[in-house]
């Protein structure tokens, strides 16, 4: 039995400004004097053009970066496309998009297009190594307030692919069919008086039944006598608290046990501090939740340690890095022409874009 064909996302779905981008708008100027230089020269230049990463990872954007040749170029009819999928692992120089055409036809999406991957693939890797560390604990991706808004749909889709079980915004969610989940911030227990039961109560009375109510316990610097007193007012509705304590504060729940361990932020002894008290008085099954300069060094940390934590919320982390990839032009009407240091390489696991 063949494997089943892989799909791809809709170009539309992107809602790409396309008369700006065929206008050579977001283009590097030097793409666009190209165009019109072999233009006005009549020259007929028929290549093979090839985008390659430059560090291994798992690839995102790539059908965005096929939407941006599908609507962007002049005729996508005449261009022969090959790519990979969203998520394929990648490893350093893996060529991930081919393209035979007239250079003319899509000179000017060179930049968009690297653009994209880079970024894409960035979230889309970060969060793999993420859920990799924290398997078979969920990631929850809270990167919404970390770059601009306008990034949301593509980032969250990367971070979707990249498997993260759920994302903070309906945007982010919006590529994948999710809708965005969250906690309690902490503007709002701000304008219960500084209540987190109140704020709590509060969501609760909005909140679909079929939603998890998962509580924000770092208001008062007191996450245990915070978890207990959400635990109890929300019995049976409450899902899960998070920990969230600054990385510049001490709980006052650890204060008792410093001297052998870092005391600020989430740490291990006030992970466990909230655990034996829910758990002392009934509320086992209401999880916990970690985040605040959550990465992957702290997840393996929090993991040998055994700590009970039933998730993790990663934000900035996820912006973290580099993964650039170069195009260039390798064939010109068939014969081998590049620049030095590059020549065509070959990938059996792109797939033909039709």
């Amino acid at each position: 039995m063949p494997p089943r064909r892989r799909k791809r996302l809709d170009p539309l779905l992107f809602e790409l400004p396309m008369a700006r981008i065929r206008a050579g708008e977001f283009t590097d100027v030097y793409f666009n004097r190209s165009r019109d230089a072999l233009r006005a020269a009549g020259r007929d230049a028929h290549v093979t053009w090839q985008v390659s990463v430059k560090r291994g990872g798992w690839l995102g954007g790539i059908d965005e970066a096929v939407a941006l040749l599908r609507l962007g170029s002049d005729d996508f009819s005449a261009l022969d496309v090959h790519a990979l999928y969203e998520g394929d692992r990648v490893e350093p120089w893996d060529t991930v998009l081919q393209v035979e055409g007239e250079y003319v036809n899509f000179a000017h999406l060179e930049t968009l297009i690297l653009g994209t991957l880079g970024r894409r693939t960035r979230v889309c890797t970060n969060v793999r190594l993420l859920v990799d560390a924290a398997r078979p604990k969920p990631i929850y991706y809270f990167g919404a307030r970390s770059d601009h808004p306008l990034l949301q749909p593509g980032d969250g889709f990367s971070a979707h692919v990249g498997g993260a079980a759920n994302v903070s915004t309906d945007a982010q969610g919006s590529f994948a069919g999710k809708k965005g989940v969250g906690t309690i911030p902490h503007a709002l227990i701000a304008a219960c008086g500084g209540s987190t039961v109140a704020a709590a109560l509060a969501v609760a009375h909005v909140l679909p039944p079929d939603v998890p109510l998962v509580a924000l316990v770092d208001y008062e610097n007191d996450s245990v006598a915070t978890s207990l007193a959400v635990a109890r007012a929300l019995e049976g509705r409450l899902w899960g608290v998070r920990l969230d304590t600054s990385e510049l504060m001490v709980d006052k729940s650890v204060l008792p046990h410093m001297g052998a361990f870092v005391p600020t932020g989430v740490n291990p002894a006030l992970v466990w501090s909230v655990r034996n008290a829910l758990d002392a008085e009934g509320f086992g099954d209401v999880r916990i939740v970690v985040s605040g300069g959550v990465n992957v060094a702290r997840i393996r940390s929090f993991a040998d340690d055994g700590l009970p934590v039933d998730a993790y919320g990663v934000g900035a982390s996820v912006h973290d890095g580099r993964w650039d990839f170069t195009a260039d032009v390798v064939r010109l009407s068939g014969a081998p022409q590049a620049k030095a240091g590059r020549e065509l390489r070959p990938n059996s696991k792109l797939e033909k874009v039709k």
